[in-house]
């Protein structure tokens, strides 16, 4: 029954308590002082003063004084609202500290298994707490992003580096077959000599291309790239790497249709600037459709020297589009001893386009690829 009221009893009780309290703990003061608290405030309390009667009788006369009392209650209450702020200002602080570690604990908890188990973010969180998980859910997609990409390439760094040894030992087989016959049939007539010998130089080629290849993956970022500029005619320039390819042109019955403008003056890096055109002429020789021309335009425009290399292939979707500039990707899985590439050429001339302050873009439409080049002209500090 008690229980039941006691919303309405505590107004009651508790005051009444208290009130007992104050006396008994007044009357144990007072007794432990003999009696010196009573008369204490019997003489701060009370007023003594004299009064004489018509018959010259002099009576002592006590009374209450008021200004006292209202400044022991004045005094009183001052003292307790400091005490009580002071009490409260320290159950406030440990308060404060307690539910502050309780919550830090819970917290460390939930990041614990929010970022090393993996688990899904808490249900229920605090309103404080909700930007701090919104964060670190960011930053934890942002780093399965990037390990996702890691892992991929990877992958397919550890798949061509095997492709590579599996395709090293075909020309290596085919060379030491042929000298092997050389060897051993000193009679050969003389044309079918040289042509044996040719077949085992050009496997011994095709082995050189593939340990470049090998070595072109060993030294992909691993390295520091420094630049070293120089006043370069690109026009010239890139017409002297166009002559170079006819060989190979006629060998893929491929043919080169070049636009130049003459006396294109640049400031850039010579070596690296003739690595991103030899790169992208061979990437358009691989995927070029046979007996196909390849155009090549270079002109200037404001600051910048603009190379157009053009080529017709098939088609490249626009999802692979995005990545062909990833190092190690190659758009066909398939790849053969003749024509596969490491798949850094055009990863290798996009960072080497970039360091000078340049860029590059591909489009592919309507089975012709092209992809447009530009450097700064202005002096490389």
């Amino acid at each position: 029954m008690i229980r039941k009221y006691w919303k309405y009893l505590r107004f009651l009780v508790i005051p009444a308590g208290l009130l007992l309290l104050t006396v008994f703990l007044y009357k144990l003061t007072d007794a432990l002082s003999m009696g010196v608290l009573a008369e204490w405030l019997d003489r701060w309390f009370s007023i003594e003063y004299s009064s004489v009667d018509a018959d010259g009788t002099e009576h002592i006369i006590r009374s209450v004084s008021w200004e006292n009392v209202k400044l022991f209650f004045f005094e009183a209450t001052l003292t307790l609202i400091l005490l009580f702020s002071w009490l409260g200002i320290v159950i406030f602080d440990i308060t404060r500290q307690r539910i502050r570690r309780k919550h830090s604990h819970e917290i460390a908890a939930d990041l614990q298994r929010f970022l090393l188990a993996d688990e899904a973010v808490p249900l229920e969180i605090p309103q404080e707490d909700a930007e701090v998980f919104s964060k670190i859910a960011e930053v934890r997609l942002e780093m399965a992003k990037r390990s996702s990409m890691l892992k991929e390439e990877s992958q397919r760094k550890n798949d061509l580096i095997t492709y590579l040894a599996h395709d090293l030992k075909t020309p290596l087989t085919s060379v030491i077959g042929y000298l092997t016959l050389l060897r051993d049939a000193p009679d050969m007539p003389v044309r079918e000599r040289a042509k044996y010998t040719g077949i085992a130089v050009k496997k011994a080629e095709r082995l050189e291309e593939l340990m470049a290849e090998m070595f072109e993956i060993t030294r992909f970022n691993l390295t520091q790239i420094e630049l070293q500029p120089e006043q370069v005619n690109f026009s010239m320039m890139l017409e002297q790497i166009v002559s170079e390819f006819e060989p190979l042109l006629q060998e893929k019955q491929l043919f080169i249709k070049a636009n130049i403008s003459p006396d294109i003056e640049c400031c850039c890096d010579l070596d690296k600037t003739e690595r991103i055109i030899d790169n992208l002429i061979r990437n358009a020789i691989s995927y070029s459709f046979p007996s196909s021309e390849i155009h090549i335009s270079c002109n200037r425009q404001d600051d910048n020297v603009v190379l157009v290399v053009s080529n017709r292939g098939r088609t490249i979707p626009a999802e692979k589009l995005e990545r062909i500039f990833e190092p190690f990707y190659r758009m066909d899985s398939s790849r053969s001893s003749t024509t596969g590439g490491s798949g850094l050429g055009l990863a290798i001339a996009k960072q080497l386009i970039e360091v000078q302050g340049g860029t590059i873009q591909a489009e592919s439409q309507m089975d012709t690829i092209s992809f447009t080049v530009k450097i700064p002209c202005k002096k490389i500090v």
